[in-house]
Parts: structure tokens; sequence; C-alpha cells
């Protein structure tokens, strides 16, 4: 079949990133044809891009950067653009018209299809005093402050940006066209769902939704340092938030990365039906067991240093390990992302008296030497949103000891040891117990690394995903609006190839494969292979 992945490239906030799980996927997949659309930003100076071969012919939207060209619609034009364009806005500044985001966005994207005009009448004026006058009336939404004309303008450049997929030249049935794919996959979720969710609303494509890690809450992370007045982020979350639930009602499945990330998925109006977990494969599930543990006992903490990750905890903690073993070592891997954060954990230790024994190693050559270089592995975040750095530290082979926050119970389980956050004597209880019991920990480390393999194996993965897609195409009618040949054109088929090409002897480059991406007739077969294959 025909599937036509959807990823969102580089950002100015919330960066996502799909591209290694994507070729795992193609690759793990290869009875069906991908084709790859990605909306993607700017690249800075001395930006160098490596595509993979697999999407050489990768087709791209930018989003960051100058609108595109085209001219402007007419005046009747522009009174429909107007009423869709208006509608949109009031869905997202007035509470009691929430249900108007869907209806607006596809009148958009119909308009767009019709003339191409929309990224023109996005930017005109006409578009910024409609958004102007909506945001003004009383009782919208504006977080507590009245939108200043500069919060105007920044509004309507940014949503002109974020509504570009409207007029993406990706629609339709022909060559290239998501209507001509048998399904599309949104990986990421947030922006990159709105071709999906026109090619649904255009053709009747169905699509499935993976996110590993939430978009709108890494929105809701990302934009409490955007550089906009709050008028501006209540509207630019408040779009999110829109795209996402009507992006949860349209989809027909949804594939969170874990349980903790399809609770957040309910509250946001996902379907309990139409959701399943999937994690997300590894390609470290391969990867050899660390070797021998260090001669000196040694706690290993990973990550961003910053609140969020709470170091602060792992060094009081263990200060008190310090008191009862005088010879552990504590290693923190990670770089800086909140200014001056470093230095404030380095006087941290320095006050409490362990700055000898701690190494802020910076950013490790890899996770795997990392874990290696400890004899147990600590987490202390406050949140602990996404599965693979856990994941990453059990696939070592030591013993683990995280809070109990996020996805650390589901990932963990009974295979390491977890306690409160902000509990530094239960942290530094935990850490002695592991470093006092050698026997303890291997079992411990062996029984965490057979369960990470177990759930994060690419093979599962590529397993669910290959049910998910045949379950998908088997519920919704191939072309329901009729697009392919046309009159006195081949009948469209539902799939890329039929089920016969993918007998023994008719798959690509077996013997007698000419190299044609069709598949030959029953007829065409000879009996005995015809025999062997059934």
């Amino acid at each position: 079949m025909r599937v036509a992945l959807l990823t969102e490239g580089a950002r100015p906030y919330s960066q996502r990133g799909a591209g290694g799980w994507c070729d795992r996927l193609a690759r793990g997949l290869p009875e069906h044809d991908f084709a790859l659309y990605r909306l993607s930003g700017e690249r800075g100076p001395g930006a160098v891009e490596r595509p993979s071969p697999l999407w050489r012919d990768a087709r791209d939207l930018a989003l960051w950067g100058p609108r595109p060209a085209g001219r402007a619609p007419g005046a009747l034009r522009r009174r429909r653009y107007a009423g869709a364009y208006e509608e949109l806005v009031r869905a997202l500044v007035l509470p009691g018209e929430r249900a108007g985001f869907g209806p607006g966005l596809y009148r958009l994207a119909v308009l767009s299809g019709e003339d191409g005009t929309l990224p023109a009448f996005l930017a005109s004026g006409h578009a910024r005093r409609i958004l102007e006058r909506t945001w003004r009336l009383p009782g919208a939404d504006t977080s507590a402050g009245q939108p200043l004309v500069c919060d105007v303008l920044v509004a309507a450049d940014l949503l002109e940006q974020f509504l570009r997929p409207l007029s993406a030249p990706w629609y339709g049935t022909g060559p290239g066209g998501l209507g001509a794919a048998d399904l599309c996959h949104v990986v990421g979720g947030g922006l990159a769902a709105l071709p999906a969710l026109v090619a649904r609303h255009l053709h009747g494509v169905p699509f499935a939704v993976t996110e590993h890690g939430l978009h709108l809450r890494e929105q809701y992370l990302g934009y409490r340092e955007a550089p906009y007045r709050w008028p501006v982020r209540a509207l630019l979350l408040s779009f999110f938030r829109a795209l996402t639930e009507e992006t949860y009602r349209q989809a027909a499945v949804l594939t969170p990365g874990s349980a903790h990330d399809r609770q957040w998925q309910r509250r946001c109006g996902a379907d309990p039906a139409r959701t399943r977990v999937v994690y997300e494969g590894t390609p470290a599930v391969d990867r050899p067991a660390a070797g021998p543990e260090p001669a000196a006992p040694t706690l290993v903490w990973a990550g961003a240093l910053e609140p969020g990750r709470d170091p602060e905890l792992a060094l009081h903690a263990f200060a008190r390990v310090r008191e009862e073993l005088p010879g552990v070592r504590l290693v923190l891997y990670g770089e800086e992302t909140a200014p001056g954060y470093r230095a404030y954990c380095a006087a941290l230790a320095e006050r409490l008296g362990v700055a000898a024994a701690v190494d802020f190693a910076g950013r490790p050559a890899s996770l795997a030497r990392a874990w290696e270089s400890g004899t147990v592995v600590v987490f202390s975040a406050l949140s602990q949103r996404a599965p693979r750095l856990l994941a990453d530290a059990m696939l070592s082979g030591r013993a683990v000891v995280s809070t109990d926050v996020g996805v650390a119970r589901e990932v963990v389980g009974p295979t390491g040891l977890l306690v409160p956050a902000r509990d530094p004597r239960a942290l530094a209880g935990a850490c002695l117990a592991l470093l006092r019991d050698e026997e303890r920990r291997a079992r411990l480390g062996l029984a965490g690394r057979l369960r990470a393999q177990e759930r994060f194996a690419v093979e599962p993965v590529i397993g669910a995903f290959r049910e998910i897609y045949l379950e998908l195409v088997s519920q919704y009618p191939a072309f329901p609006g009729g697009g392919g040949g046309g009159e006195g054109g081949p009948v469209p088929r539902p799939f890329a190839r039929p089920a016969e090409y993918w007998l023994a002897d008719g798959r690509a480059g077996a013997p007698g494969d000419d190299g044609d991406s069709g598949a030959r007739q029953p007829a065409e077969r000879e009996p005995a292979a015809l025999a062997e294959a059934v």
C-alpha cells in the first residue's frame, strides 16, 4: 500500500525530529511504498543537510521564512477567505465558539485548493484587521491582557506560517498527491497533522498519529520562554490546543509512545478505543551489556543540567551516601540548558562538602560509555516525560534508581528502585541499598536489561504498525472521492501492489522479476509456483 509519512522538521521552539525512526519503519516494512512529506524550517548558516537515501525524493514545505510568492485573491474571493478566517480566529479566542476551528480550517483549505491565494490573503492587511477586530471582542481569551498593535502583527505573521500546509501542493489524486495514498502516518503531531486532516476531508484518506512525547505538552513548555507577550502566547497555545483536539478527533488510530502519554491524550479528547500504545523501538537493544563495574563505587547521573531534571536532589542524596560510604563518587553527564545552572550546582556541591567527589563530565561520547562508568544509574527528575533515556540505561545492565514520576514506573517496573521526587533521604537509601549488595545489583541489572529488550526492540514496533496499517485500510474504502484514472483511464487500485505480488516468485529481486512496480496477474504464474505459494 502507499503510505504518506508526514513529519515536522526544524522549528524555533520544541524541535521535533523523526529521521531515524522513520527510516527504521520504512526499512522494516518493505512491502509498502513510503513517501516522506516534511514541514521544514529555514536552515541556519553553514547547516549541511544529510538526507537518508530512503528520502532523496522527499517533499518539503518551508514553514519559517518569507511567505511563498503568489497573487492576492480578488474581491469576491477575499470575502470568502475572510469569512473562513474569521470563523477560525473566533474559535481560537472565544470560548463559546471552539467548535468552529475545524470548519474554518477546512474552508480555508478548500478555497486555497481552488486558486492558491491563501498565503497572500493571510499576509494581507485585511487578514490582520480581522484578527485585531475579533481578538478585541468582549469575552475574548487574551490571557488577562489586551492585545496591542505589535501583538496583532506578530500573531498574524505566525498564523500565516502555521497555516501554510493548507496551501501545500500535496493534495489531489495525481502522482505525489496525498489523495492517492492509502493512508497517511503523522509522526510527531502538531502542524504535521494539517496535511493529513486536509487529505481526510478532501479525499477520505485515513491517518494514524504517532507521538513519542506529546506535541501539545511540549508547546506549553516551550512557549514559557517564547519572546512574545502573553496575549500572543495565549492565542498560539489556543491554536495548538484546537489543532490537537481536531487531530485526535479525526485520526483513525493514535499510537502514543507510552501509557503515560495515552492518559494525556485522553485528557485532550482522544478516544480510548482508537488508542494503542506502541513503544519507540531502538537499535540499542542489540548493544552488548556494560562491562565490569568501576573499581571505585560510582553513581552515574545523566540528563540536561536544568531544574526540571533536579540534579540538586542527586547532590543532596549523594552527600548522605558519602556519610555512610566515604569512597563513593558521583558523575553527572549532561550539558547546561539553563544559563548559570552548572555553576549553581557546583556551588551546591561545595556547600555540601562533596565537591571533590563530584565530576561534572559534560556531554558523554556515548550513553553506553556513560552507564559503563558507573555502578548504579540515578535519575532524579521532577518529570520523566519520555522513556528513551531510562530504557537506554536499563539496556546497559546496570541497576537503576529513579524518582517515581512520569513514565518511570511504567518503564522500570519491578526491575529497579523507585523513590518519591524531592526526597533526598529516600534516594540516598535506595542508592546505599544497591551499593552494599552486589548480588542484588546484578540481578536487577539483568532483569532491567531483559525488560527493556522486550519492550523497546524494533521488531515489535514494526509488527504493530504492519497490523495497524492493514486494519486501517480494511476499514476505509479506496479513493472514496472517485479520484484516479478518470473516464476511460485505469480503474484505481486500493493498494500499490495487489496481494499476488507478494507471493514467493513475484517479489522484487526474485528470479524472473522484471523490475516493474506492478504485479503479474495470477494467470501469468506458473502452476507449480502457485501451488507452492499456497
